[in-house]
């Protein structure tokens, strides 16, 4: 009988290692706060992102891309779980997503490990704060060395006494007198070129997570130097943008906090080329991670999708910063590129969701979808064939029971206390002119509000709080 058994188990175990490593690998890059201000999507003229651009001439690259949640770590928790904050409750950065999400839960990268991956992860790809999963090695500030991410920077490194001062406020930026070398960013890529080196006998899932160009926008010089000041062009905007907006969206603008001291102090322009200098900074880095990734043995079987958390404001609706409803705060460049199934060079404007990624990759991958039921589909589909006009929606969440839903014609907003919003993207793509009150577009309303999410988990910490005002307070430190 012995056998007969051992040829048999050694057959089965053989086969199923055939079939790992046969399985595409992953390199997962996400940035922090950048908006859709690259160049494949053209919404800014002066925005420098070649590397970006190059990853998206080599795959399908979305135009029209949003996250779960304008805020890191619900946005964030909500890729990584494939569940909506709406269901976990995880709304706010201050929000430990370990405690709240249910224990049976599985990340994305934890599937990815159970599924017989190597898994590698550098930077932010969880939101900071928090440890990291069990098992997820999470790699930051290599060797002790003191590097420049979100803090202010060593005051060495910038000039005491020129324009900057560090920004306006909350709004910071600083152009920095250090190399590339002295950013935290250029060793969290280095160590995700260090594991393209690498011979990997399984297949692995790398994820390299940029802190840029997250706040404060201190980068090196040379940065700001390819922007200059006299030349910046600053967001088209409306005055009295937010008349039409209910009084849920103006708390969330807070025009008299942000926008206000910028437009008192004179320096949009400055705040801007801080922006653009730190979404270039970013893009160098990403330059030299796809570098080494095209000198790599894995080139031509591993799958690439790069991604931000989220969108960011820099004056439009009155407004800075992400925690909104809007365009400007949710859409983010989204970039595929799957080896024998993604063409090259091919831009889509169907809307899509961050929620789309987790059962995306595991379609891809070969491997089953976990025990959790995701809330996003997989759009392998649309990769293969992106010009096709897909019916596609996006749905967004800020808050408790405060959503947005984007197709390709609308974007509808409903707040908690009943406040609505709704834009004519075809007609006002700036989002200038708020038809919710119209009686003409009833239909609209609620063709849309079939796909707000029916599940609304009360906020945790706004339950346990005499003032949820707080909440958005401690997320400016963010």
């Amino acid at each position: 009988m012995k056998n007969i058994i051992l040829p048999i188990l050694l057959f089965l175990f053989l086969e199923q290692a055939s079939v790992v490593a046969d399985k595409p690998n992953i390199l997962f890059i996400a940035v922090d706060d950048m908006r859709d201000w690259v160049g494949y999507i053209g919404t800014h003229p002066q925005t420098k992102t070649p590397n970006i651009d190059r990853l998206a001439s080599q795959g399908v690259a979305f135009t029209r891309a949003y996250c779960a949640a304008a805020v890191c770590n619900s946005s964030r928790t909500a890729l990584l779980t494939g569940l909506r904050p709406s269901t976990t409750g995880v709304y706010e950065n201050q929000h430990d997503w370990r405690k709240i999400v249910p224990q049976n839960v599985v990340t994305l990268q934890q599937h990815f490990q159970q599924s017989g991956y190597e898994t590698f992860g550098s930077g932010k790809i969880y939101h900071g704060g928090f440890p990291a999963p069990d098992g997820w090695d999470d790699y930051l500030n290599l060797n002790g060395k003191k590097l420049i991410g979100n803090s202010s920077p060593i005051t060495a490194l910038a000039d005491e006494d020129d324009l900057y001062a560090d920004g306006v406020g909350g709004i910071k930026f600083r152009p920095l007198n250090c190399n590339d070398e002295d950013m935290t960013d250029y060793h969290v890529v280095q160590y995700g070129i260090e594991q393209l080196q690498k011979k990997h006998d399984k297949p692995f899932f790398l994820a390299v997570g940029l802190i840029k160009p997250h706040m404060a926008w201190n980068v090196p010089r040379k940065y700001y130097d390819l922007f200059p000041l006299d030349k910046i062009i600053l967001p088209e905007v409306k005055e009295n943008d937010l008349d039409d907006v209910p009084p849920e969206g103006i708390a969330l603008a807070k025009p008299q906090g942000d926008h206000a001291n910028i437009l008192k102090s004179g320096r949009w322009k400055n705040a801007v080329q801080g922006y653009l200098a730190a979404i270039a900074f970013s893009d160098a880095q990403i330059g030299r991670l796809l570098d080494a990734f095209e000198k790599s043995e894995y080139k031509e079987n591993t799958i690439v999708v790069f991604w931000s958390d989220h969108g960011w404001h820099l004056g439009e609706k009155e407004h800075w910063r992400k925690f909104a409803l809007w365009e400007e705060a949710n859409r983010a460049p989204l970039i595929w590129k799957v080896p024998g199934l993604t063409p090259t060079g091919v831009k889509t404007d169907a809307p899509v969701d961050f929620m789309h990624i987790y059962p995306t990759l595991c379609d891809l991958a070969g491997i089953p979808l976990p025990a959790q039921q995701l809330e996003g589909k997989s759009i392998r589909s649309l990769l293969a064939n992106p010009e096709k006009n897909a019916d596609t929606v996006a749905v967004m969440t800020y808050g408790f029971n405060n959503h947005a839903v984007r197709t390709k014609n609308w974007r509808y907003i409903r707040y908690n206390h009943g406040g609505e919003e709704l834009y004519d993207e075809q007609k006002d793509p700036k989002e200038w002119n708020n038809l919710a009150v119209n009686e003409d577009v009833a239909a609209v309303k609620k063709e849309l509000s079939q796909y707000l999410p029916k599940i609304n988990v009360p906020d945790p910490v706004k339950n346990n709080s005499k003032d949820s005002q707080n909440q958005r307070q401690r997320n400016q430190q963010y």
